[in-house]
């Protein structure tokens, strides 16, 4: 490859490793002496253990130990904003839902601890369980975020004034990260020191969390996830299976691996919690809003989790709008923790205002694109602050032309082919785009290879490849002699979380700096070095290019300057934050969602048949990684809106909690997706403009579905998924 990498197709440096089997993941790690853990957990939703029959299990073959609430393992209290729940497992008989730790049975072998766990018998006292949220709701206001024009005193008289007003309710059940790599850990202690192998999304993070909850010092606690597979949010805490892994290991003085069921990880971890949310609209009769109103009723369980609050990055932004409230409430149940997952409030929440501004477009008879651009907003409505880089606009029309939006027919039931309803629907994609500190190393090896490393994560998304081909542009290097490092808390501080699809936009500026200064490190230790070709000369007169030292005429690879000055290596560190003046703007990223469905009308059954996508993410890195993380979110928008739900039975059991009745899409349900994005650098982000993408194709893909469901029928279905019975 000639020229720069970037923007790209560049095959995944990580590859080869993955497809021979020989990456290895937090399960795969086998050091001497290992012992194996099985969780038990309550069967009651609501409660108090009064006791536990352990005696079975602590006589079976290869056990050796049974902790419960009566036989606990030393944990600390969590962290805010550190942990998934708010409580420590086996440091209470409190049964706060079902699904809950109340055991871990640790033996030789993985099926001897399995076995003993089933051995483990518990008696309750019940209480019931608050497992409703249309019951419960409304839940606890978390403030209200309100702007209205001079002399109107609130939304319902912005409301009342509208000549058009539109009012729909939406809801759904949990929903489930489900990552292709169950949570496991292999805990081991050398002394003093704890090594933790187990996925995470921001490892250094979690290695200063399983520090403090098992009260050692952070720096005897090393945390490596070199391959996760998947996170989705998941991931970005440390849950209590970890922590009793880890304690467990200290206490028997051996190695100890706890690898969770695929059952277990449906309430072990945390989930998408259930919301409802109603939106209001008010107009004008050629659809140009004057109000919008936004409230929702979203589950946060009594064990703790993540806030559902879907208003505060979609209709508080979405649209120009004169008048505005948002109302995010809280309902607290008896279910197991929550916790963000891909998308996490924006999926929801733009579900609701598209299927809103769709209704608006019929209620008008204005064209859903054209609506948009009429409500277009440069500037978000309640603060002002204009976005940083937007062209929303273009991504309506070019999604449009390649869609072929100019064949839909409004009026509903109006295309048919044979026994199938043909529709088409449109949707706004809006995300956040956030730059966090990030910090990477660069180091020049005397084997000709250089280095490039930062503690993030790579979960499946392709940093690894990033780093590798930044580095490669920025060192004018092919990718092939870049080293990516990723995934190890040792790694240089300030490691950027793999979350709020910001690795990229965060590591990119890193990396930069940190070859940049590993170029200025390689240049004084050639001039300073005695036996370099280039001692004695001025800095300023030594060039890098390419991976060669030049000056007075004198010119020499890196790796055969390091071996002539004796020095295995060169290295720097770079570090960054956020752009300088970047308070002053709005950070989004956008896109437009075109889908045809076909529904038979005699069946109801829905099918996804075409799908176009037109994104303005900022400047794409790798444009097969990008193509792969857009399009598995749009599929991922297909299950949101017509296969992913887990209602809860009112005594608390997710009534889907496996595979086979957790329902995602597979390939027959994946039609033809077409995925374009611009490529238009942000120029207030970074220097080099890259937004995220991880996670808009999913936000308001289910929208578009929906919106296309009721073209070809006729019929809105507000409660998410999307079934046949809901169309018949």
């Amino acid at each position: 490859m000639t020229g720069s990498p970037l923007g790209r197709e560049i095959d995944r440096v990580d590859g080869p490793l993955k497809v021979t089997g020989n990456a290895p993941y937090a399960a795969d790690y086998r050091p001497e002496g290992l012992l194996h853990g099985y969780l038990v957990q309550a069967t009651v939703g609501r409660g108090t253990v009064r006791g536990m029959d352990v005696s079975r299990a602590e006589a079976a073959p290869g056990v050796l130990a049974v902790f419960t609430p009566f036989r606990s393992l030393p944990l600390s209290s969590p962290q805010p904003g550190h942990s998934g729940e708010n409580y420590s497992a086996l440091q209470d008989t409190a049964v706060r839902f079902r699904g809950q730790i109340i055991g871990l049975v640790v033996a030789e072998t993985f099926e001897q601890a399995r076995d003993a766990a089933a051995l483990v018998t518990a008696d309750y006292t019940i209480t019931p369980s608050r497992t409703s949220l249309a019951a419960a709701s409304p839940g606890v206001s978390q403030g209200v975020l309100q702007k209205l024009a001079p002399g109107v005193p609130s939304i319902e008289a912005a409301l009342a004034a509208s000549p058009v007003t539109v009012s729909t309710t939406v809801s759904q059940h949990a929903q489930h990260h489900i990552a292709m790599e169950p949570h496991a850990t292999t805990a081991v202690w050398v002394d003093d020191q704890l090594t933790v192998y187990c996925g995470a999304q921001a490892p250094q993070r979690a290695a200063a969390t399983i520090a403090a909850r098992l009260g050692v010092d952070r720096a005897k606690v090393r945390l490596i996830c070199r391959h996760t597979g998947g996170g989705f949010g998941q991931r970005s805490p440390v849950w209590n299976e970890a922590l009793l892994c880890a304690a467990a290991a200290r206490v028997l003085k051996r190695p100890v691996k706890l690898v969770l069921s695929r059952e277990q990880v449906f309430t072990a971890i945390g989930h998408r919690g259930a919301v409802r949310q109603t939106i209001r609209l008010g107009a004008e009769a050629d659809g140009r809003l004057l109000a919008l109103s936004h409230d929702s009723d979203g589950e946060l369980p009594a064990a703790g989790g993540w806030q559902m609050m879907p208003g505060r990055d979609t209709s508080a932004v979405a649209y120009r709008t004169p008048n505005i409230r948002i109302d995010q409430r809280l309902v607290t149940l008896d279910t197991p923790p929550t916790w963000s997952m891909r998308a996490p409030a924006e999926a929801p929440g733009m579900f609701a205002l598209e299927t809103a501004m769709d209704e608006l477009a019929v209620r008008t008879g204005v064209d859903p694109v054209e609506l948009r651009l009429r409500n277009y907003a440069s500037a978000d409505p309640i603060e002002s602050r204009p976005f940083s880089s937007k062209h929303l606009d273009e991504c309506y029309r070019l999604g449009a032309q390649r869609s072929g939006w100019h064949r839909r027919q409004a009026r509903p039931r109006s295309r048919t082919d044979g026994d199938w309803l043909i529709g088409l629907g449109m949707a706004s994609a809006i995300y956040p785009a956030w730059r966090q500190a990030a910090s990477a190393r660069a180091r020049f090896r005397d084997d000709g290879m250089v280095a490039i490393a930062s503690a993030t994560s790579d979960i499946g998304t392709g940093a690894r490849t990033m780093l590798a081909a930044v580095g490669a542009d920025e060192l004018g290097l092919p990718v092939s002699s870049i080293e990516a490092e990723v995934g190890d808390s040792a790694l240089p501080p300030g490691g950027v979380g793999a979350y709020g699809s910001s690795v990229t936009t965060s590591t990119v500026p890193a990396v930069q700096a940190a070859c940049r200064a590993a170029v200025t490190a390689l240049v004084k230790a050639a001039v300073d070095n005695p036996k370099s070709p280039f001692a004695g000369l001025d800095p300023a007169t030594v060039r890098y290019r390419r991976g060669r030292i030049e000056a007075g005429g004198r010119a020499t690879d890196f790796r055969s300057l390091l071996r002539t000055m004796g020095m295995p290596s060169v290295e720097a560190l770079g570090s960054t934050g956020p752009a300088a003046g970047a308070d002053q703007y709005r950070f989004h990223c956008f896109g437009a969602h075109f889908c045809e469905v076909r529904v038979h009308r005699l069946t109801g059954e829905p099918r996804v048949n075409r799908f176009t996508s037109v994104f303005d993410v900022g400047r794409v890195v790798n444009a097969k990684a990008a193509r792969g993380q857009l399009v598995g979110s749009i599929i991922w928008g297909i299950g949101h809106a017509l296969l992913e739900a887990d209602p809860i039975e009112p005594d608390g059991r997710f009534a889907a909690a496996n595979l086979a009745d957790y329902l995602v899409p597979v390939h027959a349900d994946t039609p033809e997706i077409d995925v374009h994005w611009l490529d238009r650098p942000d120029p207030h982000i970074s220097e080099f403009g890259a937004r995220g993408l991880g996670e808009i194709g999913l936000v308001s893909a289910a929208a578009a579905i929906g919106n296309a469901v009721f073209n070809a029928t006729g019929i809105r279905v507000h409660d998410l998924p999307i079934t046949l019975d809901k169309l018949l």
